[in-house]
């Protein structure tokens, strides 16, 4: 059998690292989140309820919602169905339901509608990371918290 000439063998290695790409990407895909997970949970939680906060006091100095199109508020790629997020999944049923609320409202003008919807986002991912916290220091992933004596 011949060599294979310059050109197939630099079309397999482009095969053979696309197929390394693909095997990289499927792992962080199936990863799950570590152990800061709750804690970034927690941080979108404080960071809904500022949006929220600066939505009303936008709406009582007169300013309207600037109106986006609903795929621009699409959650980061951990926190989206399919993605392995931990936690209960009733509650990401609400986080779900609360980021398809501020998707509707981000196509209006309403920076009341937009504040509640921020108002859903941190009440939801609130309840996320402190059930995710209780898990992961339940499973060890996270010490347990020392008890004053």
């Amino acid at each position: 059998m011949p060599n294979p000439s310059p050109e197939q063998q630099a079309q397999s290695a482009f095969r053979e690292a696309q197929e390394e790409w693909r095997r990289a990407l499927e792992s962080h895909r199936l990863a799950p989140p570590d152990a800061g997970f709750s804690a970034r949970l927690a941080g979108l939680a404080a960071a809904a309820a500022a949006e929220a906060t600066a939505c009303r006091e936008a709406d009582a100095a007169g300013f309207e919602w600037p109106p986006h199109r609903a795929s621009a508020n699409k959650p980061p790629y951990e926190l989206q169905p399919g993605t392995g997020r931990r936690g209960p999944v009733e509650l990401w049923r609400v986080f779900d339901a609360a980021v398809a609320k501020l998707n509707r409202a981000a196509t209006g003008t309403d920076l009341i509608e937009v504040a509640a919807a921020y108002d859903a986002i941190a009440a939801a991912v609130g309840e996320l990371a402190s059930a995710v916290e209780r898990e992961d220091h339940a499973s060890g992933r996270l010490p347990q918290a020392r008890r004053s004596a």
